[in-house]
């Protein structure tokens, strides 16, 4: 399975910015709007310091990281959900989506359009905000309609459907998004079907220059936002991203792209497990609760299939080992069977 974050916000925001400075692939990128039709897609690798520690001891004629596919989607304006500035294919662009990273325009240049006149981040927000819930709002009347007319009321599993998308309906009618619903377990898979806008987890970046920082970014942003946030100069990240590794250590430049990275990795409830089988040491990316056949499967489906037991050990225990022969030496080894969770930082071995 593979995990998707779909790059959002008004035209001329920077999203195409961030997707280039990301993929490090050439996009067109134009001060007007809707540069972007068709989205641009491109696999971005996690960075994780733990795999180069790990390849320092196994010394592997190939190391491959982890990875996690960005979305370049174009523009959002008011009036998406109606349709307005190709809005609907562009919202249901997000819908394909796991995760939503939201390009927030504070910086000011005269040179580059904006597509509601002048700059306010606030308003910008709001614009996507209602958009989405407008989307999901469609949605749910569409569904409750549907489900209203059908006659088949005993089935208990359509009526607790229909109760729970008028609770939501209720929300979203109040201006309140779907994940801001304290919603079960039970009553996530029951909605999974309809991939709701705003039950997307959502990272927001914030786009300085050099002359702004952060003149625009406001206690009432802030607070709309919660924590969940990154402050990014993209147009320098982009820069950045065309030199070589030699010219960036000689400016002494650290990238804020990783922490972006990782941060659309955590909203994800995503974790890392390794593998060090042959002459490759591999990340792999499975969601967090996974059990150990399971994991196995996203290496090779007789993984899963012919799962017999798998050995495990911490990646920080086989660096003080040395060697995953000493770390068996040591007991440091476990074995573990089929209802075995996975944890973060696991180097497995799996037995069939």
């Amino acid at each position: 399975m593979s995990f998707s974050v779909g790059i959002v916000g008004l035209p001329n925001v920077g999203k195409s910015t961030l997707f280039k400075a990301l993929t490090k692939r050439e996009v067109e990128i134009a001060p007007y709007p809707f540069t972007t039709i068709n989205p641009n897609i491109g696999k971005v690798f996690v960075p994780d310091e733990r795999l180069e520690k790990i390849t320092q001891i196994t010394k592997p004629e190939k190391i491959t990281p982890t990875t996690i596919e960005f979305i370049d989607i174009a523009g959002l304006v008011k009036g998406s959900h109606k349709g307005e500035g190709l809005g609907n294919q562009f919202l249901a662009q997000i819908r394909n989506c796991d995760a939503i990273v939201e390009v927030i325009r504070v910086f000011e240049n005269r040179k580059i359009e904006h597509v509601e006149k002048e700059v306010d981040p606030k308003r910008d927000l709001e614009i996507v905000e209602i958009e989405l819930l407008m989307k999901d709002l469609e949605t749910v009347d569409k569904t409750v309609s549907k489900l209203e007319k059908e006659k088949k009321f005993k089935d208990k599993e359509r009526i607790k459907k229909l109760n729970l998308l008028k609770k939501i309906k209720e929300s979203l009618t109040r201006g309140k998004r779907i994940s801001d619903l304290p919603l079960s377990e039970e009553e996530l898979l029951l909605i999974k079907e309809f991939q709701f806008l705003s039950l997307k987890p959502v990272v927001y970046l914030l786009n300085i220059n050099q002359s702004k920082k952060l003149k625009m970014i406001d206690e009432a942003l802030k607070s709309k936002i919660d924590s969940q946030y990154l402050i990014l100069n993209l147009k320098l990240e982009e820069e950045i991203s065309e030199l070589s590794t030699k010219e960036i250590k000689e400016l002494n430049f650290k990238s804020s792209l990783d922490q972006l990275i990782l941060n659309c990795y955590n909203i994800l409830n995503l974790i890392t497990f390794f593998t060090i089988a042959g002459k490759e040491t591999r990340a792999w990316t499975i969601e967090k609760g996974t059990k150990a056949p399971e994991a196995g499967g996203k290496v090779h489906t007789d993984f899963e299939k012919k799962f017999i037991k798998a050995e495990v050990i911490n990646w920080q225990e086989l660096i003080k080992a040395g060697s995953w022969k000493r770390a068996k030496e040591f007991g440091l080894v476990k074995t573990v069977g089929r209802d075995y969770l996975v944890q973060n930082g696991d180097i497995i071995e799996f037995k069939i």
